[in-house]
């Protein structure tokens, strides 16, 4: 390989070798650099110590290099280090306290808080920081933030120099006692020369200190060894149920009401359920007091204890009602409510024998004398409506209309008796006065309608509307109203101090008391059929079913022309109305109408709707033998004179 030049090809790696470092050939010893070897020099060669020789070391040793080179020249000063810099992250920490006073306390009149002053010696600022205790209940961290703090009036800052062991600084009016410092601080203010006083202890808080000296002396009971794991697998839905009742007889209003005490036995909470019997006026409210652990008194706890703001606790109650705790005849006081236990039911019983031993169990008797029921009195009709109305406002808070009778009504739906009496009056212009009396079979009521006469100097029309009339002397409470039986020929009938002589009735009227003969006397029934035998008329009608009377044909025209007269005056203010109430009984559209449908028509425009007038009503419109109107013979009924 030697003699050949350094180039590709001409150099081949050696496959053994596995080491690529350059190996070291000095190392320190002792503080020294020394070869590795104190023989092997750098490449592997013997170093020659000394190879210089005692007159050369000489001349070294004399050598002065001023003389050859001239005066050396001075070292530059060092570079100015500005203050912000120098002192850059050096802080000095002071250990102190402060005193604060507690005004609104019996127990303390001041407290201790320790703080930690820390002085930046970079800008000259203090920061105060009072450390954080947990659950203290005071603002508590950084009191003062870190600022520069006035020391006087005159505009002087609190400097380091004036911080030391034992010394009290005010800060914005608060004074603080510095009793100790850190290591640091110590020795940067003795190379400082300042003279350190000797450090402090930390004064105890007094009520601190009292608090703990109370946990000291506070008793701690021992659990109790019943597992509860036990009695949840073995006492699960095992319920103690106590009947009782609550005497609250001693208030206002008071009363025995009936309860039920269930106590769980799983986890010995009770409620109280209220026995509910029918229409006892009360609420459904079930449960009086919810499922929870009842104490025995709950108002046995320390006086300092802050019932305003906080629940008690097991802390506070100690006593809890316990099976042992009832028992049959005794009271118990629940949360200030006497209970009065009478009895229990089986369940209960056996659990008292197994457990307690406990084998008599005698009932109580709680049962009270029933008192006499106030008897509701109804006070005397004030005259003002009807006696079925004001009774109902007696009877409910809501005052309800009066039942009616609907199976009357639709029985006697549209039937009247109609009676044609005078007025039997002493003064001389009443005498002679023809009435006609409607008696309504559905609701007993009575209206009396007066026919006009004309030049009689009297304005005729309803004298009487719809009502029921009571007879002459009887009691305002209990009235006896006129009933059908009560109408007859020479009857006289009283209304509102008016008498009445009947003197006639239709034919409908007689027909009705002989269907039904069994509600009226023969004697009545017989001067009905005299009297229409002898042909007495009764002249005028009223709205209804038609009075069934003979007329003369002087009266028949005369009604005839009075019909006439009102559909003409329709005529006037309506020709179209006169086309459409004939058209509406014109259902088939024959083109014509008959008796039945113009009896009708007279009924819904009120007028006289008798057979004798209908039929003279057909004859005047018609020739036709059947008795069919057409729509022209109607019309010209209508306009005719």
């Amino acid at each position: 390989m030697e003699g050949l030049p350094f180039l590709p090809g001409n150099s081949f790696v050696d496959p053994t070798k596995s080491k690529y470092h350059r190996s070291q050939s000095l190392g320190y010893r002792n503080g020294y650099a020394l070869p590795t070897h104190p023989t092997v020099g750098i490449g592997g060669e013997p170093i020659i110590y000394n190879q210089l020789s005692e007159q050369e070391l000489d001349e070294l040793a004399n050598f002065n290099p001023t003389l050859t080179y001239g005066q050396a020249k001075e070292a530059p000063p060092e570079d100015f280090v500005p203050g912000h810099v120098a002192w850059d992250k050096k802080v000095l920490r002071f250990n102190a306290y402060f005193k604060q006073t507690v005004h609104e306390s019996k127990d303390e009149y001041f407290r201790v808080r320790p703080v930690d002053i820390f002085y930046y010696l970079e800008d000259d600022s203090i920061a105060v920081i009072e450390p954080h205790v947990e659950n203290s209940g005071m603002p508590q961290g950084k009191l003062i933030k870190r600022q520069r703090l006035p020391k006087n009036d005159q505009g002087d800052h609190w400097h380091w120099k004036d911080l030391n062991n034992g010394v009290n600084v005010t800060f914005y009016g608060k004074v603080f006692h510095i009793v100790n410092m850190d290591k640091f601080t110590s020795d940067f203010l003795d190379s400082e020369g300042i003279v350190l006083n000797s450090s402090e202890g930390l004064p105890t808080d007094p009520y601190i200190e009292r608090r703990k000296n109370a946990a000291a002396l506070r008793t701690y009971t021992t659990p109790s060894s019943f597992d509860k794991q036990k009695q949840f697998l073995e006492l699960d839905r095992k319920v103690l149920r106590f009947f009782c009742v609550w005497d609250d007889r001693d208030n206002m209003f008071g009363e025995m009401r009936p309860f039920v005490i269930h106590y769980f036995l799983v986890d010995d909470t009770l409620e109280v359920r209220e026995v509910h019997t029918a229409n006892d006026g009360r609420d459904p409210f079930p449960v009086l007091i919810g499922r929870h652990k009842v104490p025995i008194n709950r108002y046995n706890v320390d006086s300092s204890f802050p019932a305003v703001v906080m629940e008690l606790s097991s802390h506070e109650i100690k006593e809890y009602f316990t099976p042992k705790d009832f028992k049959i005849g005794d009271t118990v006081q629940l949360y200030g409510r006497r209970f009065l236990i009478y009895d229990c039911d089986n369940f209960t019983k056996s659990f008292y024998y197994h457990t307690f031993g406990i084998s008599e169990f005698p009932t109580v008797d709680v049962k009270q004398k029933m008192r006499d029921l106030p008897k509701m009195e109804i006070p005397p009709f004030n005259q003002f409506g009807s006696l079925e109305d004001s009774l109902q406002s007696c009877l409910s808070l809501i005052p309800q209309p009066p039942k009616k009778d609907f199976i009357k009504m639709l029985e006697n739906d549209h039937k009247v008796l109609r009676f044609e009496g005078v007025m039997d009056s002493v003064r001389p212009e009443d005498k002679g006065r023809r009435f006609i009396i409607s008696y309504r079979l559905a609701d007993d009521m009575m209206t009396i309608y007066e026919p006009p006469v004309r030049n009689s100097g009297i304005i005729g029309g309803k004298f009487l509307e719809r009502t029921r009339v009571a007879k002459p002397n009887c009691l305002p409470d209990q009235p006896v109203f006129y009933g059908p039986q009560d109408f007859y020929i020479g009857a006289v009938i009283e209304v509102f101090r008016h008498r009445f002589v009947i003197t006639n009735a239709d034919e409908y009227v007689l027909k009705f008391m002989e269907d039904h003969s069994g509600q009226f006397p023969g004697s009545t029934i017989q001067s009905l059929r005299e009297r229409l035998a002898e042909g007495s008329i009764l002249k005028e009608t009223v709205k209804g079913a038609p009075m069934k009377v003979k007329r003369t044909d002087g009266d028949l025209n005369t009604l005839v022309q009075q019909v006439r007269a009102q559909l003409k005056k329709i005529a006037i203010t309506d020709k179209s109305r006169v086309d459409e109430m004939f058209l509406r009984y014109n259902t088939n559209r024959t083109g014509f109408i008959d008796a039945l449908n113009m009896r009708d028509l007279c009924r819904r425009l009120q007028l006289p709707a008798d057979d004798d007038v209908i039929n003279a009503l057909v004859a005047c419109c018609t020739d036709n033998p059947e008795g069919k109107i057409s729509l022209e013979d109607f019309r010209r009924f209508v306009e005719s004179s």
